[in-house]
C-alpha cells in the first residue's frame, strides 16, 4: 500500500477547481485594508480579521518599518537561546499591564501559542475540557497534551458542570474556551463559566483571539464582563486586531514561567521577528489611546447585522462583528460565495468539519475602517445575489412552503 495513494486519489479540490467554485488560496495582488485587488479588479473585503483596520494605520506601519531597519527581518533563533530581544520583553510587560495580569509571554504565531501553552499545562493525570466549537489550535493542543480530553456541547455549561463533577480528587482540570467563537460570532457565557469552574476548582483558559480589540473596550472577554481576576489565563493573537503576526498568553507569573520553560512550540521555534513585534506594540498603543476605532467597529457591525437580518438572511446567534450567513447546503454555500465574489464581494465559505455537517455558512466580518458607503454597497450585492439564488425574498418563501 503506497502511503501517497490517498493523495493521488483525492479529487474534491480538483473537481471544485474544474467547476469554478474553488474558494481557497486566492492570491491577492494588493490590499488597502477594506478593499483588495484580484486579477486586476477591486473587491470589497468583508472576510478579514483586521477588525480595527490597523494594518493601514500609519503608526503601525511606521513601527514595523523601524523594526526592520533596526533589527532586520529575523532573529534567527529561539527565544530560549539567541532569539530574545529587549523589545520582546517590552511588549510582554505592556501586554501584561493591558490584560491586568502579572506576566505575559509572546509566541511566534497564535497556533503555536495554544499548542505550546495548553500542552505544557496538561500533564498525565490531568483533564482538559473544551467547548466543541473551540478553535482547531485548541483541539490540536489537547491532542499533544499527555492528559485526558473531554468535550462539551457548544455553550452547554450544565454538561461541563456534570463532567467536572466526576473529577477525581487527585486530577487537575483546565477548561479551555473561545471568548468569541470564530465561526458563529457568539460570546461565551463567562459569568456562568466562572461559577462552574470555581465550584469544582478547575482553572480557566480563555482564547481571546477574536475578542481583543473588539470586546471590553478592546481588552477582551474578561474585561467585557468585569471578570479579569477570575480568568486564570488569557490567550491572544496579533494576526487580527493587532495587525501583525504572533500570539501571547497572560496570567500569574509562576504559571507563565512554567509555560516559558516547557512549551515546546515556544522553545523550538524561531522568535517573533522585530517588525512584527514592533507593529504589535504600536497596535497596542493605538488601542489604548484611540478608542474611536473600537466604537466605529461596533457601529459598522450593528449596521450590517440589522441590514442582513432585514434582508432575510439567517445570521445565527452572533453578537459581534463576526456575522455568519447560515446556508446549510454545501453546494448552495459555494455557489453563493462565487456569485458574491464575481459581484465584487469577498466572503469566506465554511463547511464541515469547520462547522457541523449541514451547517455550511459564509463567514463575514467587519472593520472599523469600512465606510458606510462600502457597507451599503455590500448589502445591495447581498440582496441581489441572495434573491437570485432563492436564499432570500419571495422565491425563498415559496421554497420554504
Amino acid at each position: 500500500m503506497d502511503i501517497f495513494r490517498k493523495c493521488y486519489e483525492w479529487e474534491e479540490a480538483k473537481s471544485a477547481i474544474r467547476r469554478g467554485v474553488y474558494p481557497y488560496f486566492r492570491a491577492l495582488e494588493g490590499t488597502e485594508g477594506t478593499e483588495v485587488w484580484f486579477e486586476g479588479r477591486k473587491i470589497l473585503m468583508i472576510g478579514s480579521n483586521n477588525y480595527l483596520g490597523l494594518t493601514t494605520h500609519p503608526k503601525v506601519k511606521a513601527a514595523a518599518a523601524l523594526g526592520l531597519e533596526k533589527y532586520g527581518p529575523s532573529c534567527t533563533g529561539s527565544r530560549f537561546l539567541n532569539g530574545t530581544l529587549s523589545i520582546h520583553h517590552e511588549l510582554e510587560e505592556k501586554l501584561a499591564a493591558f490584560m491586568g495580569k502579572e506576566k505575559a509571554l509572546v509566541f511566534s504565531t497564535g497556533m503555536q501559542t495554544n499548542l505550546g501553552a495548553i500542552s505544557a499545562l496538561v500533564g498525565r493525570n490531568d483533564l482538559v475540557i473544551v467547548d466543541k466549537d473551540d478553535h482547531a489550535s485548541i483541539v490540536d493542543a489537547c491532542r499533544l497534551s499527555l492528559g485526558e480530553t473531554k468535550r462539551f456541547v457548544h455553550g452547554d455549561l450544565d454538561q461541563l458542570d456534570r463532567i467536572l463533577g466526576k473529577l477525581e480528587s487527585d486530577q487537575g482540570a483546565l477548561v479551555v474556551v473561545d471568548g468569541v467563537f470564530s465561526m458563529g460570532g457568539d460570546i461565551v457565557d463567562l459569568p456562568k463559566l466562572v461559577k462552574v469552574c470555581k465550584k469544582h476548582g478547575a482553572r480557566l483558559y480563555v482564547d481571546d483571539a477574536h475578542s481583543l480589540g473588539v470586546l471590553g473596550k478592546g481588552r477582551g472577554t474578561a474585561a467585557h464582563f468585569g471578570l479579569q481576576k477570575d480568568v486564570d489565563i488569557t490567550m491572544g493573537t496579533f494576526s487580527k486586531s493587532f495587525a501583525s503576526l504572533g500570539g501571547f498568553v497572560a496570567g500569574d507569573a509562576d504559571v507563565i514561567d512554567w509555560i516559558k520553560h516547557f512549551a515546546r512550540s515556544f522553545i523550538f521555534s524561531a522568535s517573533l521577528p522585530a517588525p512584527n513585534t514592533m507593529a504589535a506594540m504600536a497596535a497596542l498603543e493605538v488601542m489604548e489611546t484611540e478608542p474611536e476605532h473600537v466604537e466605529r467597529l461596533w457601529d459598522n457591525a450593528h449596521y450590517m447585522l440589522k441590514g442582513l437580518k432585514d434582508l432575510g438572511f439567517n445570521t445565527g446567534a452572533t453578537e459581534t462583528p463576526i456575522i455568519p450567513i447560515i446556508i446549510g447546503d454545501d453546494e448552495l454555500c459555494f455557489n453563493l460565495w462565487k456569485e458574491l465574489f464575481d459581484a465584487g464581494l469577498y466572503t469566506n465559505p465554511v463547511v464541515a468539519p469547520a462547522v457541523p455537517q449541514g451547517m455550511a455558512l459564509l463567514r463575514t466580518s467587519y472593520m472599523a475602517t469600512h465606510t458606510r458607503e462600502q457597507l451599503t454597497r455590500a448589502l445591495e450585492i447581498f440582496e441581489s445575489v441572495g434573491s437570485r439564488l432563492g436564499i432570500i425574498g419571495a422565491r425563498a418563501e415559496a421554497l420554504a412552503l
